[in-house]
């Protein structure tokens, strides 16, 4: 009898252990750059080697339809971290550049937004992110941190607060030669030529102006011209760096072994944490431009550096034959894999007109898909989603519905057993009903992609949804026909051909207004379901429900556009500009920025010059 209940008490004890650990899982979020859905052989890829991303997919759900809330790095990230779009936290832009560009910009993620970060820390999760940030650093000072990822929740940071730029890598070109240049350094000549000449008819007596006057602005131009000069002059040195938790361990950035380095601290993580919930973001600088690799990756794919960088990825995220202790063998080692919810996803589309100063191809591919990054063409926003949590998702299923970036947020909160916030619009759906097949059909009625902070596509993906005693005129959005049609219009398109190899390159990406697009009425109508490449716009003549199907979707964005409330624009001309004040160096401003620290922090080589 003592034995019988001494097992019985056993097993409860098992029991309860089961039941804490499945209501606190840890959670991987695994974010590339730039990744194309084309890219991984899970997505039908047969000339890239991606087998531990392709067994993600055997292990859990690969859905075909994963859209990412904006086509650009800054705005996608915001979402991803808030489950909202872009434009209700303000990191939506009016402005023709839609990203941070310099790491003492004075924009950023607000820091009265709720990320999943902040909200699973509440939780007693450990929380790290460890690669790229994007969303801004400083305020007002350059040691306020008020858009550092330490003030967004997360416990542990080791990565790049901007991005990766080809500038950063000497030899690969220059992003800013091309996008930048055009936007501040000709209207600075040209208001120098401008004040040069007013000064010179002053000084011919046909224009009286203040002599004082005219000084002060000739001086500030010029000021002005020497900053941007010294600036662009001292870039890689002064933006590209990275940093532990507050503190830059190396400046400039080293490509050498970065990717294993990144790895390396995400294993380290995990191994510090094996006893408590975790959170580890793992942002690769995979495969953004400039591309890297490390010697045993580079020329060993059959696409040059773009692939050889592919691959070098696929190895970060669990082991082959090349190196060892990667992120999901980690996991076998501590026997956490059944109690890890494991999400592997892109940040945007390919960056498909990428050539490197050499004329090597070094964007990623999107499959049949139109388009790349910075367009909502499928090419730009549809992006890999896969999903692992051995013993609680089937294994091997595909989810052929519409699905989001932002459905990470409340799909984890829950997880979590979270709060999610009451207080604000929640754009994401928790993505569990349908990874555990509760539900067949994705709660993204509509989804709306904007560029920047332009509305530019909808998606609709009609309910199953009783229809007896609507009314046409308010209820046509509650009730439509069945089927299976996915639909997508446009408001405007950009001048893009994806014929041309071109496409929109002389600006490094395309913008989203004036002479850079075409707006269409009636808006372009295309049914992804029979068209998912986008070729064939529908007309009244080959849609009998044309213009039916653009009032449900006027209706939603109606409905959608009454749930915006006014912002501050984070990526203002006034928050997007490099501000000396906000600029972190490692040593003096006027030394070079240069140092380098070992994992330990102890300094291994500081240089001044």
């Amino acid at each position: 009898m003592r034995l019988l209940l001494f097992l019985v008490s056993c097993q409860c004890a098992i029991n309860s252990v089961k039941t804490h650990s499945a209501s606190n899982p840890n959670v991987i979020l695994l974010m590339a750059d730039d990744l194309g859905i084309g890219d991984l052989g899970c997505y039908g890829n047969r000339t890239l080697r991606t087998p531990n991303i392709d067994r993600l997919a055997e292990q859990g759900v690969t859905f075909t339809q994963h859209i990412a809330a904006s086509p650009l790095c800054t705005p996608s990230r915001a979402a991803f971290l808030t489950g909202r779009y872009p434009i209700r936290s303000g990191m939506a832009a009016f402005s023709r550049v839609g990203v941070f560009l310099f790491s003492a910009s004075s924009g950023g993620l607000p820091s009265e937004e709720l990320t999943f970060s902040k909200l699973l820390k509440q939780r007693g999760y450990a929380t790290a992110l460890i690669g790229k940030w994007h969303l801004g650093m400083n305020c007002e000072s350059s040691n306020d941190f008020c858009h550092h990822p330490l003030s967004h929740g997360f416990d542990y940071f080791y990565g790049l607060t901007v991005t990766n730029f080809r500038d950063c890598k000497p030899g690969q070109g220059s992003v800013f030669l091309k996008g930048v240049q055009k936007s501040v350094v000709v209207p600075i000549q040209i208001a120098g030529i401008m004040l040069v000449s007013l000064a010179v008819v002053q000084y011919i007596g046909l224009l009286k102006v203040p002599f004082q006057a005219l000084g002060y602005c000739l001086l500030m131009t010029a000021i002005l011209v020497v900053v941007f000069i010294f600036f662009f002059y001292h870039f890689r040195h002064l933006n590209c760096f990275l940093m532990r938790d507050h503190q830059i361990i190396q400046q400039p950035l080293s490509y050498e072994n970065l990717t294993q380095r990144l790895t390396k601290e995400a294993v380290q993580f995990i191994g510090r944490n094996t006893d408590a919930p975790f959170l580890l973001v793992l942002s690769y600088l995979h495969v953004h431009t400039a591309l890297y690799a490390s010697k045993n990756f580079r020329g060993k794919s059959k696409h040059g550096l773009y692939g050889d960088a592919v691959e070098e990825m696929d190895w970060s995220v669990e082991k082959n034959h090349v190196l060892r202790g990667q992120v999901l063998e980690v996991l076998e080692k501590y026997n956490l894999s059944d109690n890890t919810f494991v999400y592997f996803t892109s940040d945007q589309g390919a960056h498909v007109e990428e050539i490197s100063s050499s004329g090597e191809v070094h964007g990623g591919y999107n499959g049949i898909y139109k388009g790349g990054k910075s367009m909502n063409w499928e090419g730009g926003i549809r992006v890999p989603g896969l999903v692992r949590w051995p013993g609680v998702i089937q294994a091997g299923a595909y989810i052929d519905e519409p699905t989001s970036n932002m459905d990470i947020f409340p799909t984890i909160v829950e997880l979590a057993k979270a709060q999610l916030p009451s207080d604000r619009m929640i754009d994401g759906h928790d993505l569990m009903p349908l990874l555990q097949g509760k539900v067949t059909q994705s709660k993204h009625e509509f989804l709306f992609h904007y560029c920047n902070a332009y509305l530019n596509a909808v998606r609709w993906h009609p309910g199953n949804k009783n229809c007896k005693d609507f009314n046409y005129q308010t209820d046509l959005s509650k009730c439509y026909w069945k089927g299976e049609s996915v639909w997508k219009v446009f408001f405007f398109t950009p001048n893009f051909s994806p014929e041309d190899s071109n496409g929109c390159y002389d600006s490094h990406v395309c913008f989203c207004h004036g002479a850079f697009i075409t707006r269409h009425d009636p808006p372009l109508l295309f049914d992804l379901s029979r068209d998912p490449e986008e070729k064939v716009p529908l007309t009244p003549e080959t849609e009998s429900r044309f213009y039916e199907i653009l009032r449900v979707i006027q209706l939603a964005v109606d409905n959608h556009t009454r749930s915006l409330h006014a912002v501050p624009d984070q990526l203002s001309w006034g928050n997007l500009l490099w501000k000396p004040w906000l600029q972190l160096c490692c040593s003096s401003l006027f030394q070079s920025c240069y140092c380098d620290y070992d994992s330990e922090g102890s300094l291994l080589e500081v240089r001044m010059g």
